[in-house]
């Protein structure tokens, strides 16, 4: 089997993906992954700008067809590397027309697709949830940000039927940290990645930084082997 592709998702601006992205790209290269990151906000690439030097990274605009082709088309030529997919604000729409492509192609490509989906506490997080498990394949785990409060504040979430039927498909339902807006700012400000990030800053924000590492390292471990 080669290696998983892991799409982030959530397609509604906000939420938190882009974080998560850089999150799951640092977690994987310090466990030894080969990581190649596909940037498909490529109006906003934020992810792409902070890790273009120290990862492979690729912009693919997932909007159109031809972008979907590619994604298949590069998921095979890099077969000895874990793919890392941040989804545009945007990307419903998209997944619902040409989705399929890469469904149809897990088979071939002999590998697992697995989605973090960033959700707030609005119930638009939960119906873009449903509309995308309705369309894409493989194992879908949700993260509640914890930037927009605790676990037991995702109420609509928490007693809603997508989370049934997140559980069901053996996805989890996972609290993602949160990091203090200084530092987050910090990082998207200044274009750096999270390795760059805890040598660069100020040795209070690198506290605040690496505490948070560790806690999201916490919550990737219990879904990735």
């Amino acid at each position: 089997m080669a290696k998983p592709i892991y799409i982030v998702g959530g397609s509604k601006g906000g939420v938190g993906k882009s974080l998560v992205s850089m999150s799951l790209t640092d977690y994987l290269v310090r466990s030894d992954e080969s990581v190649l990151l596909i940037e498909s906000d490529t109006s906003n690439p934020d992810v792409w700008k902070c890790y273009k030097s120290e990862v492979s990274c690729v912009l693919i605009n997932l909007d159109e067809a031809d972008g979907w082709i590619e994604l298949v088309n590069v998921c095979e030529q890099n077969s000895d590397m874990t793919i890392v997919v941040n989804t545009a604000a945007r990307n419903n729409t998209s997944v619902s027309n040409y989705g399929a492509m890469l469904n149809s192609s897990l088979g071939e490509l002999k590998r697992e697709l697995v989605t973090f989906w960033v959700i707030n506490r609005q119930r638009d997080s939960i119906e873009l949830l449903k509309q995308y498990m309705s369309v894409m394949r493989g194992t879908v785990h949700v993260l509640t940000n914890g930037y927009f409060g605790e676990q037991k504040k995702f109420e609509l979430y928490n007693s809603s039927k997508a989370k049934e039927e997140v559980e069901a498909r053996d996805g989890k339902s996972l609290h993602f940290p949160e990091l203090a807006d200084r530092v987050a700012d910090d990082i998207y400000s200044k274009r750096l990645s999270i390795n760059a990030a805890s040598k660069e800053l100020p040795i209070g924000n690198r506290a605040e930084l690496l505490r948070w590492r560790g806690e999201v390292g916490k919550v990737f471990s219990e879904v990735i082997p």
